[in-house]
């Protein structure tokens, strides 16, 4: 029998105390990921029984980590949806639960952008690294689970250890305190979740992970306007976000419904990123705009918010990113990162960070 046998006979001796059956069987056990000496898997839960089923997910832990050659067990809980007809009977209503904040975490700032592909994660570790520079105490989160690619361009491969199996230990990288779901997955493998597990990971990065003592967390969001955005500006106090674009008609039009988007949700919007905004010929010294110029301006203008930044389009910011040294560590004091230095200065000024 293999590895996999082994783990999935192992679980069919936990039960589930609502149905009585074992999780396995009933299909209650989901996205089981083998990976060496690390296992992880889901159970799929009705929530009305969160507390009862905690009790089953360590269970399922522990007999999966007594295997021979397991050292690392990750179990997860999320909501399945009921088949059930829905309950018409009137219920008493139940105070909301606001927003909450994060232990340790002064600040939470997001970094959007309407569409993909406009260097929205590129900006986030840049920033990031300058106002480490500046002496704040930074964390980053990747939450774009779908294309996490901050571990790249900060240069960490290692996996976050978890001492007592819930507790994350985050890594650290040109003095930013980071986090990504690509830490926990290989880099060529699909992230195929739905918005309950989307939710989940993004709790559970946000609540598990020991900040420590931050003055500003930066949240990297995936493109659009979709679950995990929407998981965060619900479920957590974030005291402003920054959106990125290109110049571009295209870009701006899909920015336009991720500024529409914070402002539904009541989350201070700080100011706009103009990236890619212009693009100066390293033979020549001629300076093209390759994508437009000024409609970020422009936009930013309309709404009243700042420009914070106008980032050029440079071969330099993207190769340092690639090869895992942002540009603004490797490259103080270089005319492409200049924008970056100066926009972390505003923000602090500005007591945004």
């Amino acid at each position: 029998m293999g590895i996999r046998e082994d783990i999935l006979e192992t679980l069919s001796k936990v039960t589930d105390p609502i149905s009585g059956r074992d999780i396995v069987s009933i299909e209650m056990l989901k996205a089981l990921n083998i990976e060496s000496d690390t296992v992880r898997f889901v159970i799929e839960i009705d929530p009305k029984h969160s507390e009862a089923m905690e009790k089953v997910r360590a269970q399922a832990e522990q007999r999966v980590l007594a295997l021979p050659g397991i050292r690392k067990v990750s179990a997860l809980l999320t909501a399945h949806q009921s088949n059930a007809p829905p309950d018409l009977k009137p219920k008493p209503r139940v105070a909301a639960k606001g927003p909450q904040r994060v232990v340790g975490v002064d600040r939470i700032v997001a970094i959007a952008s309407g569409k993909g592909g406009v260097g929205k994660s590129t900006v986030s570790v840049n920033l990031a690294c300058a106002l480490a520079a500046e002496g704040r105490r930074v964390g980053l989160l990747d939450a774009d689970v779908y294309g996490p690619s901050l571990p790249q361009m900060l240069g960490v491969n290692e996996r976050p250890s978890s001492p007592d199996g819930k507790l994350i230990i985050p890594l650290q990288s040109y003095g930013v305190t980071m986090m990504s779901l690509g830490l926990m997955t290989k880099a060529d493998q699909a992230v195929v979740w739905r918005g309950p597990m989307l939710m989940s990971a993004l709790q559970q990065m946000m609540n598990q992970v020991q900040w420590g003592q931050l003055d500003i967390l930066l949240v990297d969001l995936p493109p659009g306007t979709g679950d995990v955005q929407l998981t965060l500006t619900q479920k957590y106090c974030v005291d402003g976000a920054i959106v990125v674009s290109t110049p571009q008609d295209v870009a701006l039009l899909d920015a336009r419904k991720g500024i529409n988007m914070f402002h539904q949700m009541k989350t201070p919007l700080i100011g706009l990123i103009e990236n890619m905004s212009t693009h100066i010929c390293s033979n020549c010294g001629y300076e093209e705009h390759v994508f437009g110029h000024g409609g970020v301006a422009k936009e930013a203008d309309k709404l009243g918010v700042p420009l914070l930044a106008e980032i050029p389009l440079h071969i330099d910011i993207r190769a340092a990113s690639d090869s895992g040294t942002p540009a603004v560590a490797s490259q103080p004091d270089s005319p492409q990162t200049q924008a970056f230095r100066d926009m972390a200065r505003k923000l602090i000024l500005d007591g945004r960070a």
